[in-house]
């Protein structure tokens, strides 16, 4: 199986942009953006995993086989999280005391 050869370029280029999400990151901790910060730094960190496992982990260039591990795994993310979100946002809050 031969591997796909990534020219040195391309890992410069998106650490730049990994370098540039992260000063974006703390910008937008330091800027009170009310309810729109908790989304922003989620925006900023789904971008910053994407490039991560597209290039880092040369998902980009691999087998179909190792794309459907990839999409499984996000889905199964997005089960659990939506398991826990359905018990958090159904629970009756009370105060004792």
């Amino acid at each position: 199986m031969s591997e796909h050869i990534v020219p040195t370029r391309v890992y410069y280029t998106i650490f730049g942009i990994l370098m540039l999400c992260t000063y974006l990151t703390v910008q937008i901790a330091v800027f009170d953006l009310g309810p729109l910060n908790t989304i922003a730094a989620l925006v900023i960190a789904v971008l910053k995993a994407t490039l991560v496992v597209l290039f880092f982990m040369h998902v980009k260039y691999s087998t179909r086989l190792t794309w459907a591990v990839v999409l499984s795994s996000v889905f199964w993310l997005g089960i659990m999280l939506a398991l826990t979100l359905s018990d958090y946002l159904t629970r009756s809050w009370r105060t004792f005391g």
